[in-house]
């Protein structure tokens, strides 16, 4: 039975906590025991040091009297010997026979006998030669043993109560994590039962990898919650708006089926077309529109933004003058490059100008700027029609929304919808302002990283 995920977290925390203690216990041993040998090999060097000089100053008369008065009283751990060829001690304090070779030693531990206490304990010492006979200086190690044993018990009970300590943090731990993941899930079921109200609680303000992980969930969240409050409207919205034309295309088709007249026929059919169009084309942006809400970034491509405003305005330059308007083109900005889905972002712009063209005939003049302004990039088109009040502006930008001036006008109240969508894929946004009189609608993108402002 595999384990869940809190446990294996415990466990994780059990083994970690177990392993660095180890590590920490194996370093403090490992560091004592160097320090305490380290030490007695600078006493031992010192000691014979002391010894050889009395030896080259005396002879060895003088340094057998010293080595009988160099030992303290009460320190039996400390060796100092005169010992022949064999290995067997001439004078001083050391087993009557050494088992070691007898031939100049550094530093070495080693057991010097085996008998009685010196085959119980290590013993680091040092060979000199003096004359025909040798210098032994050394310490048995059974203090220094002694304080590691004591050393290893300590570090044996530091690592049961770390072990301890172990199981009660990872319990804690996979309680927390435990907590942490049930309230995710919480709202994750909820959602999956209709609920998307419901969001996740946030503890450290975004500061450790579960608040990240709730507040992109609580971010998808209201971005499902906004897309099916949209669904909703869009629906009732198209089922609504979708009523009278196609009430009107019942009533005539019915008449141009009953029409004696063929040349009324022939009217009714041409009208009974032109509604079956305005049908396709609400039906048509709702697809456009899903489709913008869908494109990823990868579908983008570095634009010269600058060209392709010339090349949109050498395509209405044309109409907006067959029109009876004055197209004016405005370019306040160097040359500038912007990642952007090109089709899309030509799409929102001529929507924009088509705007401009069916509602401000009556004002004979219609700009459209790009600028740079207040760390954004500004894409405008300006009209003096009779424009959008302050208060209407809202209903413009919302899908199906027709103000009372433009319903006896063909259209699908779609068009705007789309222009904010295509402005929000690129991480911008559509605003409406007033031109006195007219209308000024900007789709304005953030200005690109890295690059010198003009």
């Amino acid at each position: 039975m595999r384990l869940p995920v809190t446990g294996r977290i415990a466990l994780l925390a059990i083994a970690l906590a177990l392993i660095s203690n180890f590590v920490l216990v194996g370093f403090v041993w490992k560091q004592t025991h160097d320090d305490a040998i380290a030490s007695t090999r600078r006493e031992m060097i010192e000691q014979a040091d002391a010894l050889l000089s009395i030896w080259r100053a005396g002879g060895e008369a003088q340094l057998a009297a010293a080595v009988r008065d160099a030992r303290p009283p009460g320190d039996v751990s400390l060796i100092i010997a005169v010992v022949d060829g064999e290995g067997h001690r001439l004078a001083g304090y050391a087993p009557d026979r050494i088992i070691v070779p007898v031939r100049p030693t550094r530093f070495h531990v080693a057991r010097l006998a085996e008998e009685g206490r010196w085959r119980q304990h290590d013993t680091g010492f040092l060979l000199h030669p003096v004359g025909s006979h040798w210098l032994l200086v050394g310490r048995t190690l059974d203090v220094i043993e002694a304080e590691q044993r004591a050393i290893e018990r300590a570090l044996a009970l530091a690592v049961a109560l770390s072990l301890m300590l172990g199981i009660g943090g990872g319990l804690v731990l996979a309680r927390y994590v435990g907590a942490r993941l049930d309230r995710i899930a919480g709202v994750i079921e909820a959602a999956g039962q209709g609920d998307l109200s419901r969001r996740v609680e946030m503890v450290t303000g975004a500061a450790d990898g579960f608040d990240r992980l709730s507040l992109r969930l609580n971010f998808m969240l209201d971005k499902i919650e906004r897309l099916m409050t949209e669904l909703r409207v869009v629906t009732d919205s198209l089922a609504h708006d979708l009523r009278s034309p196609l009430a009107r295309l019942r009533t005539k088709a019915e008449q141009a089926v009953l029409a004696p007249d063929p040349q009324a026929r022939e009217a009714l059919l041409g009208g009974l077309l032109a509604e079956t169009d305005l049908v396709m084309r609400m039906l048509s942006m709702v697809i456009e529109i899903s489709r913008a809400e869908s494109v990823t970034r990868d579908r983008f491509s570095d634009v010269d933004l600058v060209a392709l405003i010339e090349e949109i305005a050498d395509l209405y330059g044309p109409v907006a003058e067959e029109a009876g308007l004055a197209f004016a083109v405005i370019v306040d900005v160097l040359p500038l490059t912007l990642r952007l889905h090109r089709d899309l972002m030509t799409q929102a712009i001529t929507n924009l100008i088509d705007n401009a063209l069916k509602h401000a005939a009556s004002g004979g003049a219609v700009t459209l700027r790009l600028a740079d302004a207040d760390d954004v990039v500004m894409i405008a088109v300006e009209d003096r029609g009779a424009g959008i009040a302050a208060a209407d502006r809202p209903a413009a930008l919302r899908r199906f929304g027709r103000l009372d001036a433009a319903r006896t006008k063909p259209g699908a109240g779609l068009g705007m919808a789309l222009i904010d969508t295509v402005a929000h894929l690129h991480g911008g946004r559509l605003e409406l302002a007033d031109n006195a009189p007219g209308l000024i609608a900007r789709i304005l993108l953030p200005f690109p990283q890295g690059v010198n402002r003009p």
